[in-house]
């Protein structure tokens, strides 16, 4: 007997373009309806590329099809149009960056809710299933990927004039921590912060990753616009906490992806719970349930839910993400479950 769910089952074995993670849990299958032998579904989806969305036609049409008591399948693929830049303003094109497979955006609405520290364990738990990693701190203004990589290192330039990024753990590191002393501030205007995230992204040699996570900023200002007109991302991961008052600012992150066309992967709930150790009993701190609440709304997957605890706060002060310092630890595993969602 066809219904819904055996039909959102069937849709599920059908692959994003270029993901290892299917269509249904990337939220673009939206409505069902079932007629006799005939099945409509709808989808929405934001792209650039008119080949993702035919391929993903063709096959959820086929998916669909070959189930027993289906007569006829039809897929209808709402895609969003590209918004228009205001008059005057800059157009840059959207390019990949040179010798990255893969570009992850990782951002939240407000700051406060460890978006940096969740950036750097995600780019350790990828590194960890054997991919190249490169992590770059888009954070021009509070820079923080020097001190939770340990790391007081001078970036050198190639013969061809581009930043060798900074090393550490097998993952490769640029951040404006490295260039500024640790008490001088980035005292940037609009233009400057334009130049310096292009030449992170443009200037150094990040050849040979399979994966390039960007720690953005919080909020939706010069960094995020810079990068999301510029550069072709994968998508973006919106890191928040449970209680609302942080649900509101990733609301307007994700928001901001989706009005240009960038697909949001799914939310990340940071400092989710907090365990005693001394008892093990569990307390909300933040609430509960609002990660889940909003990935609803906005029809993306709950990627992960990392619990609080001190040994996180500890492995970054000592410059060495947990995931790195402690793999078998409750968040490292949280993180590699994420992780595992995004390859």
């Amino acid at each position: 007997m066809l219904t819904t769910d055996t039909i959102r089952q069937q849709l599920a074995t059908v692959k994003y373009p270029g993901f290892s993670r299917d269509i249904v849990s990337f939220g673009i299958v939206k409505d069902i309806v079932i007629t006799g032998g005939e099945v409509a579904v709808q989808m929405a989806m934001a792209t650039n590329d008119p080949a993702v969305p035919a391929a993903i036609k063709a096959a959820a049409e086929a998916a669909v099809g070959a189930m027993p008591g289906v007569t006829r399948a039809v897929v209808r693929i709402d895609i969003h149009a590209q918004q228009q830049q205001p008059m005057g303003a800059q157009t840059m094109p959207q390019t990949a960056i040179p010798g990255v497979k893969n570009v992850i955006a990782v951002a939240s609405g407000k700051g406060g809710v460890g978006k940096s520290t969740v950036a750097a364990n995600l780019a350790g738990a990828l590194s960890l299933t054997g991919a190249k990693v490169g992590l770059c701190d888009c954070d021009l203004y509070g820079p923080s990927i020097g001190l939770m990589f340990g790391s007081k290192d001078r970036p050198f330039a190639d013969t061809d004039n581009r930043i060798i990024p900074i090393e550490r753990y097998g993952l490769k590191l640029m951040s404006m921590a490295f260039l500024l002393e640790d008490d001088s501030p980035a005292i940037l205007r609009g233009p400057m912060v334009t130049k310096y995230t292009q030449q992170f992204l443009r200037q150094v040699n990040w050849d040979g990753l399979d994966y390039l996570v960007l720690d953005l900023p919080p909020g939706t200002g010069d960094i995020q616009l810079t990068i999301v007109q510029s550069v072709s991302l994968n998508g973006a991961v919106i890191v928040t906490t449970p209680q609302e008052v942080a649900l509101i600012d990733a609301r307007k992150a994700a928001t901001m992806f989706q009005k240009v066309n960038v697909p949001v992967l799914g939310i990340i709930e940071n400092m989710s719970y907090f365990v005693c150790p001394s008892d093990g009993v569990r307390y909300d701190i933040f609430g509960n349930g609002g990660g889940q609440r909003e990935a609803e709304r906005l029809g993306v997957p709950l990627l992960g839910q990392v619990p609080i605890d001190i040994p996180t706060r500890e492995a970054g002060d000592r410059g060495k993400p947990i995931t790195l310092l402690e793999p078998e630890s409750a968040v490292a595993k949280a993180f590699m479950e994420i992780a595992a969602k995004l390859r």
